[in-house]
């Protein structure tokens, strides 16, 4: 049966209209004003924004961390996100030292065939060999990898030291794939952790001191250095701090090819909640790069607002109470990470869109339209266009919502929002024509998701080539500089 979504304004990066928009079958099939509704089902959103469902670049379900396992599995993670109108996220492979990243991409693909919606993945390199850059040429050739991420964080784990990043880096540029950093200097942080540890400092409070924002702006501006040098993209995960930003920004100035993101959470959220008297509310805060200083949420939404920032994520890594109390008298101990996939879209329209920060075309870009890009899934995903999947959210702009882990479908007894009204929620959301979320119910079958398989830039870097070789041989021979290509 054909589905009419009649009567709102189609919003996409672009810019908004009144229109109306048939699905048949999971694509969209035609946007225009006044479609007849001949037997369709009709969905009513008079009144509201009809959007392109968020696209989430940075969750973990199910992962393997510190010890334990997150609480998200792929079925419920995609199902909360759905909820909050997300209805794609890239998720990360994150092989073990010395595993076969092929083997885990393998594995996570079984882990994720629960999944509710749609989904990709991001590979991590956490070392290097031969077998690496093989299977990397693997993954990128046949299952649809066209992104690597590297952690410059976690010493005695799955850090990537300079040798792993400049090794990793020159394989992704040969397969036209793009090169993404968690930006924090491992080894400050190890011995950061160590003396504050030492001092008597073992609480919550004890992680932000051992993971200041001069460590992340360290390793943000030594990886896009390292990237200029190579002549590859790059982009930058969870940007939280100043110092970050100002690397970031400085190199796209200059014309090098830098993507930046922020997580929700650091938009909104400040250092303070480390301080709380409470350990367990302190501990559920507890993410790498952590909440910063007040100032630093006013430059990120500028960074936003400017376009030096372009995509926005959760990072999304649930940990209960009983996992966070592994580390009740060492912070150290404590896993990593918060809720947020299920409220990433609501609480970026109440405090960038409904305060004039960003309007309804940017929050779709930030949210949605950007990440499909970078990523190559667009137009497939992040539009509303004929022929595009029918992942659409019906928005309603004055639904109001008051966050709570008593109320959410995230698989986590906390939520860092907890008691934050935002005014502007999901009515409907739609993945490939399918309804999972409607008068506030979830209707989400496992399996439903289906991978993502998004291919490599192999072609644009291969006409840059060309360009290059073709001026080099006319009158005065030229190359393009390495953070042009």
């Amino acid at each position: 049966m054909s589905i009419i979504i009649k009567g709102g304004t189609v919003v996409t990066a672009e810019g908004e209209r009144r229109a109306d928009v048939r699905i048949e079958g999971e694509l969209v099939a035609e946007v225009g004003p006044e479609l007849s509704s001949a037997g369709a089902r009709v969905i009513d959103a008079s009144g509201a924004y009809v959007m392109p469902g968020g696209i989430d670049p940075h969750t973990h379900m199910q992962l393997p961390f510190m010890g334990t396992v997150a609480s998200e599995d792929f079925f419920t993670g995609t199902s909360a996100a759905a909820a909050g109108g997300t209805t794609t996220i890239i998720d990360f492979v994150i092989p073990d030292p010395n595993e076969r990243i092929l083997s885990a991409y393998k594995k996570w693909r079984g882990w994720a065939e629960k999944s509710a919606a749609d989904y990709s993945l991001h590979v991590a390199i956490t070392w290097w060999d031969q077998s690496v850059s093989d299977d990397m040429g693997e993954l990128a050739r046949d299952h649809g990898v066209n992104s690597f991420k590297h952690f410059m964080a976690y010493k005695n784990a799955i850090m990537a030291d300079d040798e792993i990043l400049v090794s990793s880096f020159m394989r992704a540029k040969e397969l036209g794939a793009l090169c993404t950093v968690h930006a924090e200097n491992g080894e400050l942080v190890y011995r950061l952790q160590r003396e504050v540890f030492e001092r008597g400092i073992t609480g919550p409070e004890g992680h932000p001191m051992a993971r200041p924002p001069e460590v992340e702006g360290e390793a943000a501006n030594r990886a896009i250095r390292i990237a200029e040098v190579l002549g590859v993209p790059i982009y930058v995960v969870h940007t939280s701090c100043i110092d970050a930003l100002e690397a970031i920004t400085r190199a796209k100035l200059e014309g090098q090819r830098v993507f930046g993101e922020v997580l929700s959470q650091h938009l909104v959220i400040d250092d303070s909640v480390y301080r709380n008297p409470d350990w367990n509310h302190a501990a559920h805060h507890v993410m790498s790069p952590p909440f910063r200083p007040r100032e630093h949420q006013a430059a990120l939404w500028k960074g936003l607002q400017s376009g030096m920032l372009q995509t926005t994520a959760t990072d999304h890594c649930c940990f209960c109470t009983p996992q966070k109390q592994a580390g009740l008298d060492d912070f150290r101990k404590i896993p990593n990470g918060t809720n947020g996939v299920e409220d990433r879209m609501g609480v970026l329209w109440h405090h960038g869109v409904r305060t004039g920060r960003l309007t309804p075309s940017e929050f779709v870009a930030v949210t949605s339209t950007n990440t499909a890009k970078i990523f190559n899934m667009f137009p497939r995903k992040g539009t509303i266009e004929a022929g595009s999947d029918a992942d659409i959210v019906v928005w309603d702009p004055n639904k109001s919502r008051t966050i709570s882990a008593k109320t959410h479908h995230q698989n986590i007894d906390f939520n860092i929002y907890e008691g934050m009204t935002v005014i502007g929620n999901a009515a409907v959301t739609l993945s490939r024509g399918r309804v999972l979320w409607e008068n506030d119910r979830l209707t989400t079958e496992k399996g439903w998701g289906k991978y993502v398989s998004r291919p490599c830039f192999a072609s644009y870097w291969e006409s840059q080539k060309r360009r290059n070789e073709a001026a080099a041989q006319g009158p005065v021979a030229r190359t393009l500089p390495a953070r042009a290509t």
